[in-house]
């Protein structure tokens, strides 16, 4: 028999073998690694829930092993991580990039910007994913939404805020466009990773901190040292968390596999922001009524100020680079599409709903 008929023969006598990365024996082994302390309410098990939904849907042919904050490299250090291939997974927010591409915050929240709901139009219908698609395609990096922290507090403060002179000096943990907005308020922006936030405040290391929304915020303590919650969180109206993925794993993967990972960042973008909402009503209770917490609105003068400073910003952007300016136009063509609905829709509804006891 002739090599080539031996090799037919076996062949045909063999059973068809599919490539590792379908075979359900053989599962991918994949590292995440998050920016978010582990178990941290909201962002911390978003993660933990992300990669467990990964896991389910693909059948169990891909498993995640999750790596917190500082547990395999540094909380800020999530998308250079991914990009230089130490993990196949990040879960973290786009607005801790903007050193690296200026217009990354717009794929997490910007001041003035788009609310949870709006966002997730832009992102899912008004061409949002492909922008992030061609920002992040330099890093070799895909991202999805996948989890949500809702609408944003103002921060807390160690002292009352009266007006624009109790900012100047004022040193503030601040991230993203919002460490600019305070910067050009008078404050000092100053950029810490969740774990060391609690300590830095507590220490008078800093004298305000903004972080996310009553129910992380009370997760962290901050209410044991500063005691004025102000609101709303005009830099920070939204609240997307994304699944950072290497374009090396991502290109290789079937395209079921492909569908199950985005499907389980849908799901746990829509569940996270449903679950942050519940809670934070429940936190904010209890932050009032049982530990003396004073929410106070912001001053007008300092809104005034921060949209002035909000919309320089941006332009700021605009003029960074062709895609930059493709990113802004996009974003705020969203804005003037969605806020009229916004407006006489929930806007308007909260507005004659009244109080609800």
């Amino acid at each position: 028999m002739t090599s080539r008929r031996r090799l037919l023969a076996a062949a045909s006598a063999a059973p068809l073998a599919a490539p590792a990365v379908l075979r359900a024996d053989t599962p991918l082994r994949w590292r995440m690694v998050t920016s978010w302390p582990r178990g941290l309410p909201g962002p911390g098990m978003n993660a933990q829930r992300l990669a467990e939904r990964i896991e389910r849907l693909t059948g169990g042919r891909i498993r995640v092993q999750l790596h917190a904050a500082g547990e395999l490299v540094p909380a800020l250090q999530v998308f250079d991580a991914v990009a230089g291939g130490l993990a196949e997974l990040g879960h973290s927010a786009a607005l801790y990039w903007v050193g690296k591409a200026k217009a990354a915050a717009f794929f997490t929240t910007v001041p003035f910007g788009l609310s949870p709901a709006e966002h997730t139009a832009w992102i899912e219908q008004g061409g949002g994913q492909a922008l992030w698609d061609e920002l992040y395609a330099p890093f070799g990096l895909k991202a999805f939404m996948a989890g949500n922290s809702s609408l944003n507090m103002g921060g807390w403060f160690r002292r009352p805020v009266q007006g624009l002179a109790d900012l100047a000096g004022l040193k503030i943990r601040a991230v993203g466009l919002s460490g600019d907005v305070f910067r050009r308020l008078g404050a000092t922006p100053v950029v810490l990773a969740v774990p060391e936030l609690f300590p830095a405040l507590q220490s008078g290391a800093i004298d305000a901190v903004e972080f996310l929304g009553p129910s992380s915020d009370r997760a962290q303590g901050f209410h044991q040292v500063a005691k004025h919650y102000l609101y709303p969180g005009f830099t920070k109206p939204n609240g997307t968390a994304e699944c950072l993925i290497a374009r090396r794993v991502w290109d290789d993967l079937p395209e079921e596999l492909k569908a199950a990972i985005e499907a389980a960042c849908a799901q746990e973008n829509q569940f996270t922001l449903h679950e942050t909402d519940w809670r934070n009503a429940e936190a904010l209770a209890v932050l009032v009524r049982e530990q003396g917490v004073a929410v106070e609105p912001w001053p007008r003068e300092i809104v005034d100020k921060a949209r002035e400073a909000a919309e320089a910003i941006l332009a700021e952007i605009a003029a960074a680079g062709a895609l930059e300016r493709r990113i802004v136009e996009s974003y705020e063509a969203a804005r003037r599409r969605l806020a009229p609905w916004s407006q006489v829709g929930a806007g308007a509804y909260l507005s004659v709903r009244g109080r609800v006891a």
